[in-house]
């Protein structure tokens, strides 16, 4: 489907987009969605240990109040996504996509192996959540600038023809994270006493990010940067202060890109973090039957994202969007009370179906944000305004699912919320123009 470079040359008319120079298509999908995999499990292996971090770190006689902490700590990593995407979308518009998206990667790991290693609220009292908390904003620091980075990357390396399929691999690479934080979850929850899990089995998941993190690391340092920066780069066409350079002529792209990606963000985070509390906390599951269905709507999850780029690049990126982002918004309660019912073949239902929902749309979007903006604010851009999505819909996400329903008394409340954030991409589609098929634009 990708093409040989001498097929892909062939076909590429006068002024289309310049193919790769010096290395091939695999190599970097492989590197953008290795980088990936690891920022994500690291990200949301904190979601989904949520309930032991809260025995652990928030300790309360209320078992709401020390879940509503821990993802009050959870958010607090989204409020410093913006900045990092700050900093690292100028690293990457001006000294190169590699640079920065090196150094999101070894920041994650750092911030992740850290968590693994702390003492405990038992130990070091509320110190011990003081410096998780931390921790968890070099995360999100680190996050801020990993999403954006990589699509640029992978999308100025990709020939116009299969830019939303290859795309849309990158965003893969975040579900097979969270997919990985997933099944290690459910094996140490499958496989250790909760006495074991409390005492010290918790802290696995967290220090097998040194193992996956030097990997990521290793790949990425021995990628070179993308055509379409390097020519940028020779011109000496890089901007000395991007964000600024993208306020002022591309601020209205930047708010497309908020409102676009409130499902993709929102709404991914109630389907996949939050669902695996919501169904041990209102869908009567265990803590493995719940981290099971999670897994089983990732893996899904996954499939459709390429499905998603293929039917953007082949039909166009609105239509795609919409099919998206309005069934997300007619089945978003009606697959909650699902979740509910009781039983695992509902949770598993209601589960994947709000998830390929999410990932239908996820896998239009970026491409759509890449042909947005141009190439000297590019990485800026994206980093901008898929991050105050983050900080606003997506680290918020699981608070407020859980504080609606502690303030309402009904466990439908979170659909409310995911209908919500679906109803905010549905109007932005309405918003953007169908950008299949264009030359990405340079300056």
């Amino acid at each position: 489907m990708l093409g040989s470079d001498a097929a892909t040359a062939a076909e590429r008319p006068p002024h289309a987009d310049p193919a790769p120079k010096k290395q091939s298509t695999a190599t970097v999908i492989r590197a953008a969605v290795v980088g990936t995999v690891v920022e994500y499990y690291d990200f949301g292996i904190y979601g989904y240990m949520a309930t032991m971090v809260a025995t652990l770190f928030f300790v309360s006689e209320n078992d709401t109040a020390a879940l509503l902490g821990t993802f009050a700590a959870f958010a607090v990593a989204f409020f410093l996504r913006v900045p990092g995407g700050i900093v690292f979308g100028h690293i990457g518009d001006r000294y190169g996509r590699k640079t920065a998206l090196s150094w999101t990667i070894l920041l994650m790991v750092v911030a992740t192996a850290a968590m693994g290693l702390m003492p405990t609220y038992a130990t070091l009292g509320v110190w011990a959540t003081v410096l998780l908390v931390l921790a968890r904003c070099l995360q999100g620091f680190a996050a801020g600038g990993e999403l954006g980075g990589a699509n640029a990357f992978v999308s100025e390396s990709a020939p116009a023809r299969w830019r939303a399929t290859q795309t849309s691999m990158v965003n893969s690479g975040t579900y097979l994270g969270s997919l990985v934080a997933s099944l290690v979850a459910l094996g140490i929850t499958s496989t250790f006493s909760e006495e074991q899990i409390l005492e010290w089995a918790w802290r696995i998941p967290f220090l097998l990010s040194v193992v996956i993190g030097v990997i990521g690391v290793w790949i990425r340092n021995h990628l070179e940067d993308t055509p379409q920066f390097e020519e940028m780069a020779e011109k000496g066409e890089t901007k000395k202060l991007p964000v600024v350079e993208l306020l002022k002529t591309s601020g209205g792209s930047v708010l497309k890109i908020i409102m676009l990606g409130a499902l993709i963000v929102g709404g991914y985070y109630v389907a996949s973090v939050y669902a695996a509390t919501y169904l041990q906390t209102e869908g009567g599951q265990t803590s493995s039957a719940a981290f099971l269905s999670t897994s089983l709507a990732l893996v899904l999850g996954v499939i459709t994202l390429p499905i998603s780029g293929y039917m953007a690049d082949k039909y166009g990126r609105k239509p795609v969007l919409f099919a998206g982002s309005l069934a997300a918004a007619v089945l978003g309660v009606p697959m909650f009370m699902l979740m509910a019912g009781g039983t695992l073949w509902q949770a598993v239902l209601g589960q994947s179906v709000l998830f390929i929902c999410v990932s239908v749309v996820n896998g239009a979007s970026f491409v759509v944000y890449v042909e947005m903006l141009k190439a000297s604010v590019r990485y800026s851009g994206i980093a901008l305004g898929n991050n105050v999505t983050n900080m606003c819909l997506g680290g918020t996400a699981p608070f407020i699912a859980t504080w609606l329903i502690d303030v309402t008394g009904n466990s439908l409340a979170p659909a409310g919320y995911f209908v919500f954030t679906a109803l905010l991409t549905l109007v932005a589609v309405f918003l953007i123009e169908e950008t299949k098929g264009i030359e990405l634009p340079t300056d």
